[in-house]
């Protein structure tokens, strides 16, 4: 937060019950081992108070469009609440992972949830969650839990950031490149070097390339080791630092997402499905598109085919969206190129890839066919979502391919956009002969 709030931040923090006011950091993604991994469907509880730091308020009303919309998609089921008294060994006996999206306990719930833990409940907590200025307050939370001791210092403004991962055998990165690009969000520091903690295992840091961290250069980071998404082996747990958007404070209106970044939203996924039951230990990586086989790249929405318009061949020619045909103007190849990104020629002309016009990063640019040059906007991250079903994430911009407005007509031209979970944003592939 803003240097100017902090003040007003610790004032209202130690003037009620509650011990810190937390702010939570766009579309699902799941990935598909991950799910297999996955008991059964499994009941998430999310708690949050909301009436703290616009940018913690509007991360509270994302999440509770956000995690029921995964939960559909990957076999679970999410709720919020601001009830925090249903922290207690009934109010959790039906859940088998709980979350803290904006906050932490009150003293009078703490007892309940240490025993939850204890016993073999699951959690994941987000930013503000793990933020105080007395970690001794609650010890057992803040020093042996989460291992980060007292807040110690933030960036700001909010930032995008591109994150190292450091565990890529943890189930909750199971897919992930070396490197991933993260939502928007102020970030924290600890008191604590959670490097010297047997217990403490760090999925993701910072990564070293995205030095200097905040546009304030009196609350930047220049240099240094910050984790930013952790576990404690002892437990099932997960903390992620993000979860604070970017706001014009001025009229409490939204200019980021926490859900913006796919990459992001796959480890939340993977993550939520290991607590929720999967097994301790990494699935083996599956990947069931064949580099060699042509497909057709049906839209869950309208069940029509991904299609070049006209059947063109040439440099700009339209994909849409058409009654599936079987022609070669509807069939595509996935010829890996790095990192887990494809290009997706067509069968036309198979010299000519899938293209983001202009390699544009707004969402609703339109998408065509080029020459494949190796551009990040010529790639695409298949990202399973079970049951056969993919969404497609562009190197470039980290939006979805999407059908506008979740049409089902002929002929409407497919965008890139912001990746929100929808089935406008899901495909099914078909092998062709």
């Amino acid at each position: 937060m803003p240097r100017k709030l902090v003040k007003r931040f610790l004032a209202a923090l130690f003037g009620i019950t509650v011990a810190a006011s937390v702010g939570l950091a766009t579309g699902p993604a799941g990935n598909a081992a991950t799910k297999q991994a996955a008991a059964a469907p499994f009941k998430v509880l999310a708690f949050y108070n909301g009436t703290w730091d616009a940018a913690h308020i509007d991360f509270d009303k994302e999440a509770k469009d956000w995690f029921p919309a995964a939960a559909a998609q990957n076999g679970f089921t999410w709720e919020a609440t601001t009830d925090w008294s249903r922290l207690s060994a009934s109010g959790l006996s039906q859940y088998k992972v709980i979350m803290f999206l904006d906050d932490l306990p009150p003293a009078s719930a703490r007892a309940a949830f240490q025993t939850y833990m204890q016993n073999g409940g699951a959690w994941m907590g987000f930013h503000v969650s793990a933020f105080t200025t007395d970690p001794n307050s609650w010890s057992w939370y803040h020093n042996t839990f989460l291992g980060s001791g007292a807040f110690q210092t933030n960036t700001w403004g909010p930032t995008a950031e591109t994150l190292k991962i450091e565990d890529r055998g943890h189930p909750s990165t199971a897919g992930l490149p070396a490197t991933i690009q993260s939502s928007v969000s102020e970030w924290y520091s600890w008191s604590r070097d959670l490097r010297q903690n047997p217990d403490i295992d760090i999925l993701a840091s910072i990564d070293q390339s995205s030095f200097p961290v905040g546009t304030d250069p009196n609350q930047q980071w220049r240099s240094g080791y910050y984790p930013l998404m952790w576990t404690n082996t002892k437990y099932k747990m997960l903390y992620a630092n993000f979860g604070h958007n970017d706001m014009n404070y001025s009229t409490n209106t939204r200019t980021s997402s926490t859900f913006a970044s796919a990459q992001q939203n796959q480890w939340l996924i993977n993550g939520l499905l290991w607590l929720g039951g999967g097994g301790g230990t990494t699935p083996p990586p599956t990947d069931p598109i064949s580099s060699t086989t042509w497909y057709s790249v049906i839209n869950k929405t309208s069940g029509k085919c991904i299609d070049a318009r006209a059947a063109g061949t040439t440099n700009g020619t339209a994909i849409q969206q058409y009654a599936c045909n079987a022609t070669n103007a509807q069939q595509y190849q996935f010829a890996p190129t790095s990192g887990g990104f494809v290009r997706v020629n067509n069968r036309g002309n198979s010299a000519q890839a899938l293209d983001v016009t202009n390699v544009s990063t707004a969402d609703n640019a339109p998408i065509q066919t080029w020459t494949y040059g190796g551009g990040n906007n010529q790639q695409w991250q298949p990202v399973s979502e079970g049951g056969g079903y993919y969404h497609f994430v562009n190197r470039n911009s980290g939006k979805c391919l999407d059908v506008p407005a979740a049409s089902t007509a002929d002929g409407v031209q497919l965008v890139q956009y912001a990746c929100n979970g929808t089935a406008a944003q899901s495909y099914r592939l078909t092998a062709q002969s």
